[in-house]
């Protein structure tokens, strides 16, 4: 079927065509048909990249009378973004409609410029949940006369916690309107929404609920947590013409992850909520115009980025809420184009995968992390392949040829080529060529303790490598502190995080603990402000001992000194634990 095929009008095919399109997506051609046939709501299920923005705007487009000055169609998306790349689409969509005005409304602008632009009476709008309430509220967007109401992401918008808006926003439009109702997954909270405020709609489905798009192929990477960030390097290594999103969990990590790439010599930039909505306009224009060959990013920024052409999805991190798996990997696989999406795992995350792959009806594959030396082999075809497909300017490089030839002559072929490949290709050998495999090693476990790899190393009860470092405090028996009270302190520094702590020693005047390495600079910082009574803590940190040298944790002995730990599974927060002293905390 082609889009002339569908009941649309002739001013929006000649916008269709303008855009390049000639035949609807499956959602579009099931979709479109019943709006503009029907008044019937309208629940439409498929991935991200399917089309649904043409599914629901091409028709709504069409319905709408220009004669009236009222708001007849509002479409309301969980981002500024998805508003921003919605509201540009609709736009081109409307080309060769005249009279019709539609407007943005969204959170993160100031509201002057969106006021003016709502007393120039648009039709439709195109808005945030909190930002349309805001209007509302102040009397600037009357609905009264609403006849079209999108539900665009319904499933990311709960997720953000716009149930209360939502309500209200459906609350107070008119019960005759139609509804059309939009996302990729099916939640409880979605079909909530349906139930209360759609009157028995036609569900329309592309591919399984909650399914990933066919285009798209899926595989994890198993690492332990400390080699998270050199498998996400070797993983863009192994891939050199990569064009991709790395996802994070949080804003943080996001800038982390992208800031240490950077440093790294990697052509990356982050994208998350804590910049303004300047830069990142920004920096998504760079990702679009392949400016930037990475972006990191967190889930609710990447909404509404707009790329077709993405070869990979990597996620850094796994999301705390399993089926936004689904919205990452479908920013790859678009428009027919085949994508891959990546996950790193540790250890303790693998039961996720498998609760991914029910709600994808197909398998995960697990894939080994690439060795170095396949990096290297990648990295040296590319070069290669750059060479000889390169298009060549006789007539700019003539002048240059003698000076060259001249130059080099020196050089015979073989010479020049070995020359040429190590000037480009030295940092990859350098670099990889005497690193380890990043595979797990087996763990032989014991009773006692979290177990130790081949190399000597200390495993926790989760699989986590584990390399202690002591913490010194100023704080002993004569400040009535605790094994408790020493928890307790690194447990609120660290703010959630689940921190292994090995042996506590208390003196007199002063203690020491064992922590996780990864958790010193924060704890040091963080302890430092800390005042314990009417006492600041003062901390320092001093390298553990090498692994089986003596009591507690590392040496495996049964008493580990005054007031220390016996031997034992490293504490983690929310356990709690009783008994102190020679006992264990569990």
């Amino acid at each position: 079927m082609e889009f002339k095929e569908l009941p649309l009008s002739e001013a929006t095919l000649k916008a269709v065509e303008k855009m390049g399109f000639k035949e609807p997506t499956p959602i579009q051609e099931k979709v479109i048909p019943i709006l503009l046939e029907t008044e019937r709501d309208v629940t439409g299920l498929a991935q991200t990249g399917t089309g649904k923005t043409a599914a629901f705007g091409l028709p709504l487009i069409d319905q709408i009378d220009t004669d009236s000055r009222e708001i007849q169609g509002i479409v309301l998306c969980p981002t500024r973004e998805l508003c921003l790349q919605i509201n540009k689409e609709m736009e081109q969509f409307a080309k060769y409609h005249k009279d019709l005005n539609i407007v943005p409304v969204y959170g993160g602008k100031d509201m002057g410029s969106q006021i003016r632009a709502l007393k120039m009476k648009p039709q439709i709008l195109v808005a945030t949940p909190g930002r349309l309430v805001d209007m509302i509220k102040r009397g600037l967007a009357d609905i009264s006369k609403l006849r079209y109401m999108v539900l665009d992401e319904a499933d990311i918008m709960l997720n953000m916690g716009f149930r209360d808006e939502l309500d209200f926003i459906l609350g107070e439009s008119p019960a005759e309107r139609q509804t059309l109702l939009f996302s990729a997954t099916m939640p409880p909270e979605v079909a909530r929404i349906a139930s209360e405020y759609m009157d028995d709609p036609i569900e329309v489905s592309v591919g399984k609920k909650n399914s990933g798009t066919e285009t798209i192929e899926h595989y994890y990477y198993m690492v332990h947590a400390r080699d998270r960030y050199n498998a996400l390097k070797r993983l863009v290594d192994f891939n050199p013409g990569i064009y991709g999103l790395v996802f994070c969990r949080t804003r943080s990590d996001t800038q982390m992850i992208a800031d240490k790439m950077l440093k790294d010599g990697y052509n990356v930039d982050a994208l998350h909520g804590d910049m303004t909505q300047q830069q990142r306009e920004y920096v998504m224009k760079k990702f679009r115009e392949q400016s930037l060959q990475i972006l990191v990013a967190t889930d609710i920024a990447a909404r509404g980025l707009d790329v077709n052409n993405l070869s990979h999805v990597i996620h850094y991190e796994l999301p705390d809420d399993i089926e936004s798996y689904n919205h990452r990997s479908g920013r790859t696989g678009r428009a027919g184009r085949r994508g891959t999406s990546c996950a790193i795992v540790n250890m303790k995350e693998k039961y996720k995968i498998r609760r991914i792959e029910k709600i994808l009806g197909r398998k995960i594959l697990e894939a080994p992390v690439p060795l170095g030396e396949d990096i290297c082999e990648q990295q040296l075809m590319h070069l290669i392949d750059r060479v000889h497909n390169v298009d060549v300017d006789e007539e700019q490089i003539a002048p240059y040829i003698g000076i060259i030839e001249d130059k080099l002559r020196d050089l015979d072929r073989g010479t020049l080529l070995k020359h040429f490949i190590s000037m480009e290709f030295n940092r990859f050998l350098s670099y990889y060529g005497e690193q380890e495999d990043l595979k797990p090693v087996k763990v032989e476990r014991d009773n006692r303790s979290g177990g130790r790899d081949s190399k000597g190393g200390k495993w926790d009860r989760d699989d986590r490598h584990v390399r202690y470092v002591h913490l010194n405090l100023n704080i002993g028996h004569r400040d009535r502190v605790s094994p408790q009270h020493i928890i307790s302190l690194i447990n609120r520094s660290t703010k959630g995080s689940q921190v292994a702590i090995g042996r506590i020693d208390i003196g007199p005047t002063k203690s020491s603990v064992q922590v996780d390495a990864e958790f010193a600079d924060v704890l040091e910082k963080s302890l430092s402000r800390a005042p314990f009574g009417d006492k600041r803590i003062k901390v320092g940190v001093q390298q553990a001992r090498s692994y089986g040298s003596g009591g507690g944790y590392n040496g495996g002995g049964r008493d580990g000194g005054r007031d220390g730990r016996r031997g034992g599974a490293p504490y983690k927060k929310g356990k709690g634990g009783k008994g102190h002293n020679r006992r264990r905390f569990q």
